[in-house]
């Protein structure tokens, strides 16, 4: 009696429950596979693209008398020849063993209890994710909830394993052997587990052969998998899209009658994935893939604001700013340098922003309230509760918000512009919207100089602008204007504009105080060219 008590506080399954999870194992519903140790004589992965840190907690776990491993989508990587991007570890120590062995280790999650290992502090601190094995059970052994994550808190307190009325799995934190862990993965090439110190892969289902034949096989049954955790459809999405594999044909042939399971997910965690599935560096291949698998439009409520209703990047210059933006994302990922998801959203959006911009002040509006009132009817069209809170919001507001204020080029805002500390990432968008066409690119090119120019180069350049505004006054002409109704329907559908380079750094970095860098920015090349890098700033 107390052993079963400590062990349901520790999350040991029962005798019973490992029982049932064998046996519908057995029955093939989810197969437990079979060890298979390779050497590395047979996956030659390379020791110089293991990362120290992961390797000292492995070390540090199995020194403690635990196992340990480097799991996942690392060892996938590392397999293919990739330096992986994040390590995780998988234990046998659960959550609270972890935390004692490192100074500087903290519990998350509900969902799933993990331990964060953090080795240094601000922008250069690194964190290695470490998971607990995690037993095979079936969802028949599970507790079940009506509601889901928010609207049944009460119920799932203190409960570690538990689904709601589609099968989804809201709690999965009950512990077991490392050949259970593996089972529970998603796909067969996330399921391997490699020892650093013995250079040994782990392999229970295969997914070596399948990294190897570029192949993307679910374990177990993919219908039943997917509904377990609808997310894995979008995962399926971005691991084909940025690893060039194909999905194995059981895996596939649910995914389109299942996509509704994902009105389930929690609209955050939704949102993430769809970050994620943009910023692996092969944006546009990501595209491709959901049009494959006939995802979109209907998932995602932001990438259908871009596309057309056959799920394609829109015509013109609409669809010639997004290409852009996207290209200059996955180049700047090629090369190992930051991105940021607020300016990528920002330029997804503005088409949309623009066109309610535009309707605001036909009816009236100035256009500076008018912009405002664009942006929040745009947020709460396609992003909802994530939207208007947190930095992320703030930072697509300042970008947008900059716009009509680079059409003043006289007076103290040209130099109070200059000096915020979002101008790169505003001025980036501009260089954008002029390399796409929406605008005159000389606007573009004045800030450009102003920026880098020196005392007597910028007082000439606003002797300049002073000239353009009082023979635009005399002439009643509009310099630089910002679309009304007639030039803003040609700049949705015009793509006659000139291809010119752009630096669409997803954000920039801010400058110091005082004078912004001397380095003019390098100009897209003619097509066939070879592409120049965007700037190393990044925020």
């Amino acid at each position: 009696m107390i052993k079963k008590f400590i062990d349901k506080l520790l999350g040991k399954p029962s005798l019973a429950k490992v029982a049932k999870a064998v046996k519908v194992a057995s029955a093939g519903k989810s197969p437990l596979g079979k060890r298979v140790e390779v050497q590395l004589a047979e996956h030659g992965i390379d020791p110089s693209l293991l990362d120290e840190r992961a390797v000292r907690v492995v070390q540090t776990l199995t020194d403690a008398g635990f196992e340990a491993y480097i799991v996942g989508g690392a060892v996938r990587d590392l397999l293919l020849g990739m330096r992986p991007k994040d390590f995780d570890v998988a234990t046998n120590a659960t959550p609270e063993q972890v935390k004692g062995l490192f100074r500087r280790a903290f519990i998350i999650g509900r969902r799933f209890r993990i331990v964060h290992v953090v080795y240094g502090r601000g922008r250069e601190h690194e964190v290695i994710e470490v998971s607990t094995f995690r037993a095979l059970l079936v969802n028949e052994g599970a507790e079940q909830v009506a509601g889901n994550e928010k609207t049944s808190k009460s119920e799932l307190a203190g409960k570690s394993h538990v689904v709601d009325a589609a099968g989804r799995v809201l709690r999965d934190n009950v512990w077991g052997p490392q050949i259970e862990d593996a089972a529970r993965r998603d796909f067969t090439v996330n399921a391997l587990y490699y020892d650093p110190q013995r250079q040994l892969v782990v392999d229970y289902h295969g997914g070596l052969a399948d990294a190897k034949k570029r192949v993307l096989r679910m374990i177990g049954d993919p219908e039943v998998r997917y509904r377990e955790d609808p997310v894995r459809i979008v995962r399926a999405v971005r691991f084909a899209a940025k690893l060039g594999f194909e999905l194995e044909p059981k895996t596939r042939a649910p995914i389109k009658s299942m996509a509704e399971l994902l009105a389930n997910v929690p609209a955050s965690r939704l949102f993430d994935e769809m970050i994620k599935l943009l910023q692996t560096g092969h944006s546009l291949a990501s595209l491709d893939e959901l049009r494959k698998q006939g995802l979109i439009p209907g998932v995602f409520p932001i990438l259908d604001a871009m596309l057309d209703e056959s799920g394609q990047l829109a015509e013109g210059v609409r669809g010639k700013f997004v290409r852009q933006a996207f290209e200059d994302t996955d180049l700047r990922v090629s090369e190992g340098r930051g991105v940021s998801p607020s300016f990528m959203l920002a330029c997804m959006l503005w088409f949309e922003v623009l066109e309610r911009w535009t309707r605001n002040r036909e009816a009236g509006e100035p256009a500076i309230p008018a912009l405002q009132l664009a942006i929040d009817t745009v947020f709460d069209a396609r992003i909802g509760d994530i939207s208007g809170r947190g930095k992320l919001a703030t930072d697509m507001r300042e970008i947008w918000m900059m716009q009509p204020r680079f059409e003043r080029r006289t007076g103290s805002g040209v130099y109070t512009l200059v000096d915020q500390p979002r101008y790169r990432a505003g001025f980036d968008f501009l260089r954008l919207r002029a390399d796409a066409g929406e605008i005159d690119p000389a606007l573009a090119d004045w800030w450009e100089d102003f920026a880098l120019g020196s005392d007597d180069e910028r007082e000439a350049l606003l002797d300049e602008a002073r000239a353009a505004e009082k023979q635009q006054r005399r002439t009643g002409g509009k310099v630089h204007q910002l679309p009304r109704k007639s030039s803003a329907a040609s700049a949705l559908k015009s793509d006659d504009a000139e291809d010119s380079e752009v630096e669409a750094s997803s954000e920039a970095e801010p400058k110091g105080e005082g004078s912004p860098a001397k380095k003019r920015r390098r100009r897209r090349k003619p097509s066939g060219a070879k592409p120049v890098a965007a700037s190393d700033s990044v925020s």
